[in-house]
């Protein structure tokens, strides 16, 4: 239970850090708000040639009788739409990092200064091109984990009363273990941490990480609160990331303020992280 609410504990500070540090917020905010437009586009598509889609999916049903046609395309195309919008909170952070890993990079890098006692951060030392091959080649790594996590789940929420009650608690804890995944890739990768040594050690705290990553889960469920949302999850993550390779967090920040590049100018006695 400590962990746990250790790990909401982050997901809090967080968003007071970026609260407290208005412009890396405001630059955080950019690439979920592109994000959200490529998303709200395909999912409108979705929604007005879902069901031609399905339709052109199985000819063999064109013969079948009323209302057997109507009840069995529909039923196909309420899956589709469900499925996709799954797929959607399990990929929008995702796809999210990797439209802005310099924006998030930045940020996350500023709050390991501010946080850090000797006011230092672990720099990439790979160049930005290699950095966003990386990123996009773990996140399709994680996805591939998280569909499979998807249709089991799918499955078994056939299960009459388990697909009802424990199906459901299970899925949230699942998309919250990938979504912290993702969130504490952008502090880790910068400190040269693989997937596999990644998981490993996410695994290794569980507990904290379903606090972070459930309740941020949950949260992403609500129409564009993502996006808002997603700036102080990076801050967030990349404390919890500090803790899982037990870095020292020093609890008063550094900064008031810093531009995108980490720079910028320094003020003692910043409020407390918490």
């Amino acid at each position: 239970m400590r962990d746990l609410a250790a790990g909401f504990g982050y997901l809090l500070k967080g968003q007071r850090w970026v609260a407290r540090h208005g412009r890396q917020y405001g630059f955080g905010l950019l690439p979920g708000l592109i994000t959200l437009v490529l998303y709200l586009a395909a999912l409108i598509a979705l929604a007005a040639w879902g069901a031609d889609f399905v339709g052109w999916a199985t000819p063999f049903a064109d013969d079948w009788s009323s209302p057997w046609l109507g009840l069995f395309r529909g039923f196909l195309t309420a899956v589709l739409f469900a499925l996709s919008l799954l797929l959607a909170v399990l990929t929008f952070t995702a796809v999210t990092l990797l439209i802005g890993q310099p924006f998030y990079d930045s940020l996350s890098e500023t709050v390991d200064r501010d946080v850090s006692p000797d006011s230092t951060a672990p720099e990439s030392q790979q160049p930005l091109w290699r950095d966003l091959w990386i990123s996009a080649r773990d996140s399709l790594r994680i996805l591939v984990r998280a569909l499979i996590w998807a249709v089991l789940l799918f499955a078994l929420g056939f299960v009459p009363f388990v697909g009802q009650t424990v199906v459901p608690v299970i899925g949230f804890f699942v998309t919250g273990f990938f979504l912290a995944e993702e969130l504490a890739a952008v502090a880790l990768q910068r400190r040269d941490v693989q997937l596999r040594e990644r998981l490993a050690l996410l695994r290794s705290r569980k507990t904290l990480v379903w606090g972070f990553g459930t309740p941020l889960g949950l949260a992403f469920l609500v129409p564009f609160v993502a996006v808002f949302l997603m700036p102080g999850a990076v801050a967030g993550a990349t404390l919890m990331a500090r803790d899982l390779l037990g870095e020292p967090i020093e609890e008063g920040g550094h900064r008031e303020d810093a531009d995108p590049a980490g720079a910028g100018p320094h003020e003692t006695g910043a409020g407390p992280l918490n």
